[in-house]
């Protein structure tokens, strides 16, 4: 098995979709002739030509609304926003287009279409570009939200995504696109709304998602020095989320953590959370403690930056106060 980039998984999984099906194209700012602003598109506008490797001015509400209208007459479009920052400004096309076209038309006009970008921060890039946007786009219905963390989910998951009739959210990370790990030579497509047990554990499960979930590996390798086991769940899909995934393994350590890149307020680990004291009160042998970033704007100082942020140092105080250490 050969080792790629993450953005060298996004450019296979785009690629080997639009050989096999000539309705896919795809759309978005630079991502032709520059080959996509994190080059996630490198090489395709040479193979593809510029029918099907669109590079759009900077207005994403007209290039959101021609792509969903664009499904209506048989394409399959993968619209990329250089980030989901940038996504607000067309965010009227996801939410009251994409993702209400098939229930409004009486299931006339699916809209299988992917609108994939980084999300959350990236370093000093200020609280306009900083943010996390998974939990707004899982409150809307009909939207699919996939949030890969590896170069192997991401392929797998943008070619199930890619594929789907209904509109799906994927969402990326600048911080993850220079990433390596391994990747099949061939044909695979992975399971949309399941989620990946990525260690096995015995005392604390830890769910997460995106490349928070790196945080996660840490403080499970710095607790397990002392005799503590972590079972991490990576839930790559928010919605539709894999609730049997997390029951099954709370049932089993009786401690949950949930990690996530995200403001506390209203978020998927909330949704987490109540899923959980819903279903397996019984098993809990403690409170749920969940961590997300300070309830603030991005700082752009590098300093206030690192505070913001959950780290393995939270998770590791967040292991101890499930296990009453």
């Amino acid at each position: 098995m050969r080792t790629i980039q993450f953005r060298e998984a996004v450019c296979e999984a785009m690629s080997e979709e639009m050989r096999r099906d000539e309705s896919v194209y795809l759309m978005g700012e630079e991502v032709a002739e520059y080959n996509g602003a994190y080059k996630a598109s490198k090489g395709m506008l040479d193979e593809f030509g510029a029918d099907r490797v669109l590079d759009t001015p900077i207005a994403e509400l007209g290039f959101g609304g021609i792509a969903v209208g664009s499904t209506m007459t048989g394409c399959r479009p993968i619209v990329e926003y250089m980030t989901f920052n940038f996504s607000l400004v067309g965010i009227d096309q996801i939410i009251n287009n994409a993702a209400k076209i098939r229930q409004m038309s009486g299931g006339q006009f699916p809209c299988p279409i992917v609108f994939r970008g980084p999300t959350a921060s990236a370093g000093q890039l200020g609280a306009t570009h900083s943010q996390a946007f998974e939990n707004w786009f899982a409150n809307t219905p009909g939207l699919k939200v996939i949030v890969p963390s590896n170069p192997y989910d991401a392929k797998g998951l943008l070619k199930a995504a890619i594929r789907d009739n209904d509109p799906v959210i994927f969402m990326e990370s600048e911080q993850m696109y220079g990433d390596k790990g391994e990747v099949p030579d061939g044909e695979y497509v992975l399971p949309i709304g399941v989620a990946d047990v990525k260690r096995e554990g015995t005392d604390v499960t830890i769910v997460s998602f995106g490349k928070i979930i790196k945080e996660a590996y840490k403080a499970a390798d710095e607790v397990a020095k002392e005799g503590i086991s972590c079972e991490i769940i990576d839930l790559r899909t928010v919605r539709p989320m894999d609730h049997q995934a997390i029951f099954d393994s709370v049932k089993k350590t009786n401690r949950l953590v949930v990690l996530e890149e995200a403001w506390p307020f209203g978020n998927v680990s909330s949704e987490i959370c109540y899923q959980v004291q819903e279903h397996c009160f019984d098993y809990l042998d403690a409170p749920i403690q969940r961590i997300n970033t300070a309830d603030t704007p991005a700082p752009y100082s590098p300093v206030l930056l690192k505070e913001w942020l959950p780290n393995s140092g939270d998770v590791v105080k967040a292991i101890k106060k499930v296990m009453y250490k």
